[in-house]
């Protein structure tokens, strides 16, 4: 029952921060919500045994991809931070705070691929579904990856809006979400 009460409340608090783009299907927030609320869902379905046999092959490669997805997001995060300056806005896509760059970053991880923050979450995903393989965590784990994919694709025409030729070109020079792959 704890469980059902977390992802209620977790839903509830997602939907809350993302009223703007839930309310703008076409936005990159749309399938970004869904895609929360999937990856919620697996963490809860998978929390019993998110500690169990913590040195067992299958959780030390499972605490790889989730270390791997923090250290992600720690770094896109800082990079994102840096391109931000108060008060400028890129456009009027409903983005959250952290979006809201006036310059393209492709530095670091940006140097890569061009959404590190979807390709941490995707890593979270296959990290917390590791933690035990069931049919659920299985679909619960495609359902995210697959948000996280429509949210990447939804972002690019936002981002060629935003940053016009600058980011065609950009295009050119990375993958979306997968190094050398996709």
């Amino acid at each position: 029952m704890s469980r059902l009460l977390v992802f209620i409340l977790g839903t509830t608090a997602l939907a809350v921060v993302s009223r703007r783009s839930l309310a703008q299907p076409r936005s990159h927030g749309f399938p970004r919500f869904f895609g929360f609320t999937a990856l919620l869902g697996l963490v809860l379905v998978n929390s019993r045994w998110w500690f169990n046999r913590p040195v067992a092959p299958r959780q030390l490669a499972s605490w790889g991809l989730l270390a791997s997805s923090a250290g992600l997001a720690a770094h896109s995060f800082r990079l994102l931070g840096r391109a931000r300056r108060p008060g400028e806005r890129r456009s009027t896509e409903p983005t959250l705070a952290f979006e809201r760059t006036t310059v393209l970053v492709s530095d670091g991880a940006y140097g890569v691929v061009r959404h590190p923050l979807y390709s941490s979450l995707l890593l979270l995903a296959g990290g917390a579904l590791l933690k035990r393989v069931s049919w659920s965590s299985v679909g619960l784990a495609l359902v995210a990856d697959a948000c996280f994919v429509a949210t990447a694709l939804a972002e690019e025409p936002e981002n060629l809006r935003a940053f016009g030729d600058e980011y065609a070109a950009y295009q050119g020079r990375t993958h979306m979400l997968v190094p050398y792959l996709f």
